[in-house]
């Protein structure tokens, strides 16, 4: 079973955090500039820790070019 979670992506913060907000979505603040990828290879990163999977579990689904994304998790 897959969950798919809505997010926001704040490349370039002082921090590398992911939050979920009252009305269900996520807010991730990343590091790492929006440049050659960087970005949602954190992102990535930070979900599967997150999660507690693996990182070849999580993708991202839609937005890959946009700070709005939808990011696939495959349980385990």
């Amino acid at each position: 079973m897959a969950e798919v979670l809505q997010l926001k992506a704040k490349p370039g913060s002082s921090r590398s955090e992911l939050v979920q907000e009252p009305d269900g979505t996520w807010t991730a603040w990343l590091k790492s500039p929006p440049v050659d990828g960087k970005a949602n290879a954190e992102l990535i990163a930070l979900v599967a820790k997150r999660f507690g999977c693996a990182k070849s579990a999580v993708s991202i689904h839609s937005g890959g070019g946009s700070r709005f994304k939808r990011v696939k998790v495959e349980a385990g």
